[in-house]
């Protein structure tokens, strides 16, 4: 890990170039991430319901292999949802890692939900039940506001009394302006890779962060150099 604030450019190339001249695995680092992820939440939990919320890039990845290491760690299965536009294949619109992991968490038999644009009932139940809700949306490479229904799953979710954990930045946040979205997930912690985001120190980014916990992903410090 570095101390020093990342860009969303700064943190592409890291992954990028440990995958093209390092080697390694893009799985093994999101495997590293969302394991990381699953022991800080265990350490900050007192008891009850886990809610992931996924989206269909990689940082929806994250959630699901959070979903795998909770199961280990606390011997309960988290509640998985993907939250997709209606009418949208969720498998065919994800990307290669978090379809890699989608999969394997399906063929362990956990129950996967898919929110969609309509199901708001479903939602809103879901929300309310949990104890715990992760915002595994969408990551450092998100721009401008949440679409449909993201924004209504982030909108419930910030009304309720659960403890609120963003994986890498909250939902709705721009990682270098700081600037927040209507809505954003207002996360009581976020737990972020590799170093602090730029856009964490500016505006009213504060507000939604929480405390920030910093998860190494296995990249060498030479790379951050």
């Amino acid at each position: 890990m570095t101390s020093r604030s990342l860009t969303r450019e700064e943190v592409r190339a890291i992954d990028r170039m440990a995958v093209e001249k390092l080697g390694m695995s893009s799985l093994v680092l999101m495997e590293n991430a969302g394991r990381g992820a699953a022991e800080v939440i265990q350490h900050l939990h007192t008891s009850g319901s886990l809610l992931i919320l996924c989206g269909l890039g990689n940082n929806g990845g994250d959630g699901f292999v959070i979903a795998r290491h909770w199961e280990l760690l606390e011997g309960a299965r988290a509640i998985v949802a993907v939250v997709a536009p209606i009418g949208v294949d969720i498998e065919s619109a994800m990307s290669a890692d978090a379809l890699a992991n989608f999969n394997i968490l399906r063929r362990t038999g956990h129950p996967i939900i898919q929110f969609a644009t309509g199901t708001e009932t479903e939602v809103v139940e879901q929300i309310e039940a949990a104890d715990i809700i992760v915002d595994a949306f969408v990551g450092t490479g998100a721009r401008g506001r949440l679409r449909a229904p993201m924004d209504l799953v982030v909108r419930r979710a910030n009304s309720v009394s659960a403890l609120r954990v963003a994986i890498d930045i909250p939902s709705g946040l721009d990682c270098d302006t700081g600037v927040a979205h209507d809505p954003t997930f207002r996360a009581d912690h976020t737990i972020t890779f590799v170093a602090p985001k730029v856009g964490f120190d500016k505006g009213d980014a504060a507000k939604y962060i929480g405390d920030l916990h910093v998860v190494g992903i296995g990249v060498p410090l030479q790379l951050y150099q």
